[in-house]
């Protein structure tokens, strides 16, 4: 009802400009939530948090679990977020490490979190830093991290990235990834052929968009070409790419519909889209951060409409909504110890699987999300009920779960509406009851991972989600510190600590 107030909850925020730890009070207002915080010295903020209190109310429902880390990297000896690193009140695991790998880079981008060669000085951790901060991430107990990403900066500037690739596998990583411009990838034939063989799993390549206007807008010159050039040197090497916009209102929002196409278009090579919404460290003026911001509801919104409304809002859940999948694997597999949780915080990201089909006469791909021929919410308390009879259950109890999924599973499952060639039922079967995971690529093969994963910043930051945040950065000071804490906090001051004067490229 227009007018109506409801608050929510209150939390801690950051001053946008001093960064002072702040009280915040998040609240729904007119269809809206928002964060609310005031600075002695540099007044009131008022942000928008999710443009939509239906979806967030929504996702809101999948709660994710708690999993914090056996052995802290540092004392809780200070409030949240003045202490990060990890400490005893992190409640989840890491899933993803990041490790800043150098901040030079071949370019100058103004959305960039890292500034680069422009801080002038050199940030660039030597071999054996980077193999300690490795190890740091798979020393975390229960869980050691899975999966590195190597970023910056610009990690492919760097002489020994091959050699850094290499000792992720070494120190026990099974997936890694870099995140780049691609301008590298592109120019020198080999490299992307050198990356795969030396392990690597991913290229995260930034991907503003399929016409040159966002790349002049935001890099400052015409980079689709070098984008295109690099997809192409990695399926000739056989390297996944995983695209990454960065969407800013008025640059590239109106281009989400062509780079999903454009996914579909190279999809032997091109596994998912990550969008990530603009966040604003600290270059953006307060007064035009509202009328630049797009929230995740803006995002699927944005995708519904330039869909014509065959990928609805409906479509989308969060990471931790997929949960009860990741335990009941484990839990029917006995390994406890290769389980995955995305329990990160159920406000940071959406996401959905999308099949496309080709269509005969005006030549238009009809879209057909996962959720138009799943039950998913159906499927996801089915395995929570499984889960319990695993974790409850004496002996048999796995025999009799595997035959109740193998009878129900066919009852969540909408065949006449799934994508041709598709036996869905069969593939999930051979995933659950059989842990073969060679049938993900049967489902993969036509589908299309699309992703969203809004960081935070200074003026939407709010603590309960850093500690439920699952990316994390590894420093050479031993720390491992949550993404939007080490971005709005703490990223100058390590750098500095471990820099050296800038003397150009």
């Amino acid at each position: 009802m227009k007018g109506d107030f409801l608050k929510i909850k209150t939390t801690k925020s950051l001053c946008p400009e001093c960064g002072k730890t702040l009280d915040a009070e998040v609240y729904d207002e007119d269809g809206k939530i928002f964060i609310k915080k005031t600075c002695d010295e540099h007044g009131e903020f008022v942000n928008t948090y999710w443009s939509d209190d239906k979806l967030y109310n929504r996702v809101g429902q999948f709660l994710p679990s708690i999993t914090g880390v056996e052995n802290p990297c540092v004392e809780d000896i200070a409030p949240c977020p003045s202490n990060c690193g990890l400490c005893s009140k992190h409640e989840t695991s890491t899933v993803l490490g990041l490790i800043d790998v150098t901040n030079r880079c071949n370019l100058r981008c103004p959305v960039c979190f890292a500034n680069a060669a422009a801080a002038g000085y050199l940030y660039e951790p030597t071999k054996d830093e980077i193999r300690q901060m490795l190890k740091n991430l798979r020393s975390l107990k229960p869980n050691p991290c899975p999966a590195i990403q190597y970023a910056g900066g610009e990690p492919t500037v760097r002489k020994d990235i091959i050699e850094l690739i290499e000792m992720a596998k070494e120190e026990g990583f099974t997936h890694v990834q870099i995140a780049t411009n691609g301008i590298r990838i592109a120019k020198r034939d080999n490299l992307a052929k050198e990356l795969k063989d030396a392990g690597l799993n991913t290229v995260y390549l930034s991907f503003e968009g399929v016409t040159p206007e966002p790349y002049i807008e935001n890099k400052g010159r015409n980079l689709l070409p070098d984008k295109l050039q690099a997809i192409e040197n990695c399926r000739k090497a056989g390297l996944g790419v995983v695209l990454v916009p960065t969407l800013v209102k008025g640059v590239n929002d109106d281009q989400v519909g062509e780079i999903i196409k454009f996914a579909f278009d190279n999809n032997d090579i091109i596994y998912g889209v990550n969008f990530q919404p603009v966040s604003f460290s600290g270059r953006t003026p307060a007064e035009h951060v509202e009328e630049q911001r797009i929230t995740i509801p803006d995002f699927v919104k944005i995708i519904e409409d330039e869909t014509d409304g065959q990928v609805p809002t409906s479509a989308f859940y969060p990471p931790s909504s997929v949960e009860p999948i990741a335990e009941f694997i484990s839990l029917l597999s006995g390994n406890d110890s290769a389980k995955v949780t995305l329990n990160c915080h159920e406000h940071c990201g959406i996401a959905t699987y999308i099949f496309r089909e080709k269509t005969e006469g005006d030549g238009k791909d009809k879209l057909i999300p996962i959720t138009d021929f799943i039950d998913v919410e159906d499927l996801f308390d089915k395995l929570k009920e499984y889960n319990e009879k695993l974790k409850n259950g004496k002996f048999g109890s796995r025999k009799r779960v595997m035959a109740g999924l193998t009878g129900n599973l066919p009852k969540l499952i909408h065949t006449s509406r799934s994508p041709k060639d598709l036996d869905i039922t069969k593939i999930l079967l051979n995933v659950f009851v059989k842990g073969d995971y060679d049938a993900l690529g049967d489902f993969s093969k036509d589908a299309m991972l699309i992703s969203c994963m809004h960081f935070m910043d200074s003026f939407n930051f709010d603590e309960d989600r850093v500690k439920k945040c699952v990316i994390h950065y590894a420093t050479p000071d031993g720390r491992i510190i949550p993404f939007c804490t080490f971005n709005s906090i703490y990223r100058q001051g390590v750098e500095k600590e471990f820099s050296q004067p800038f003397k150009g490229k």
